[in-house]
């Protein structure tokens, strides 16, 4: 019989994290602690957990199973804690996030804020980049990101609705006209938002319209692309969270508002072989909540 939880909760970090000195850091633990509990726990089961080499790790047949077992375990662990200490009125600990550097500084940071407000000793690593990471790799517990999830490895859970617009700012449009259909795409300076001068532009119509276009300008950040936009370089893909209000307010026109973007939709996503935690789980039902009120853009993009 498995003595205590601490060595089930590190078994389940080392898996989630991929090595032992990961799941050290991320438990603030020496790796030497780390490793006596894990070789406690696998002499206690008498059967090997993992196969560990100098470059890598892999769960055993074995393992895979107990892992499971160990994760419905703790799960339950956890929802009696709750129960009895009350945990969702003071919930604490580490929240690892990653989200795209534009959206984040105009609605995570205040989300953030405010969610920091309640729950003061919940910490929130935030970190803002444009370029996808791996969540396992990274530690990241919680994501936000636009797009379908092509990772199967990760659960996605919708945040909020969202649409991809094309923009240009109206002194771009007076000088070099608006395109009618996506095909003039090819004659206008576009605005990428990567590290290719070139990429190909997909619509949701019923011929699945695509077209390539040509950067004009090519940035690694969203934050450059829409500023770009806003001083007439050229034409912008940008999510309506990024440039609505600017829309709204007539700083940028849509560029063909008949010929809608293929759906890039709003989620939160995290590893799914990883127990979420009570403190992940109340920030990404904060960030759902506070983002489907603050969506307003319904007549504009249904223009």
């Amino acid at each position: 019989m498995i003595s205590n939880l601490a060595s089930l909760r590190t078994f389940v970090r080392v898996v989630a994290t991929g090595s032992l000195s990961a799941a050290a850091r991320d438990m603030d633990l020496s790796t030497a602690m780390v490793s006596k509990r894990m070789t406690q726990l696998e002499k206690e089961l008498g059967i090997r957990l993992l196969q560990r080499t100098t470059r890598k790790q892999a769960l055993t047949e074995e393992g895979q199973l107990f892992h499971a077992q160990a994760l419905r375990v703790l799960a339950a662990v956890e929802d009696a804690e709750a129960v009895v200490a009350g945990r969702s009125q003071a919930m604490e600990g580490t929240v690892r996030m990653s989200a795209p550097g534009e959206f984040g500084r105009q609605w995570l940071v205040p989300a953030v804020a405010a969610f920091q407000k309640q729950h003061p000793k919940i910490r929130v690593h935030l970190e803002l980049s444009d370029a996808v990471v791996d969540l396992v790799e990274a530690n990241i517990d919680l994501a936000v990101r636009f797009g379908a999830l092509s990772d199967s490895t990760l659960i996605a859970r919708p945040l909020a609705p969202n649409v991809r617009v094309l923009c240009a700012s109206p002194a771009y449009l007076r000088r070099w006209g608006r395109p009618q259909h996506p095909r003039d795409l090819a004659n206008h300076a576009c605005i990428l938002i990567g590290h290719h001068s070139r990429a190909v532009w997909a619509f949701d119509d019923e011929a699945g319209t695509s077209v390539q276009v040509t950067g004009s300008v090519v940035t690694n950040d969203g934050s450059a692309a829409h500023q770009l936009a806003l001083e007439g370089v050229g034409i912008a893909r940008k999510s309506i969270w990024d440039v609505g209000d600017d829309l709204a307010l007539g700083r940028l026109k849509r560029v063909l508002p008949d010929f809608a973007m293929s759906a890039a939709p709003l989620n939160a996503l995290y590893p799914s072989g990883r127990q979420l935690a009570p403190r992940v789980r109340a920030l990404v039902d904060f960030l759902g909540a506070r983002l489907t009120k603050a969506w307003r853009w319904d007549g504009l993009v249904a223009r």
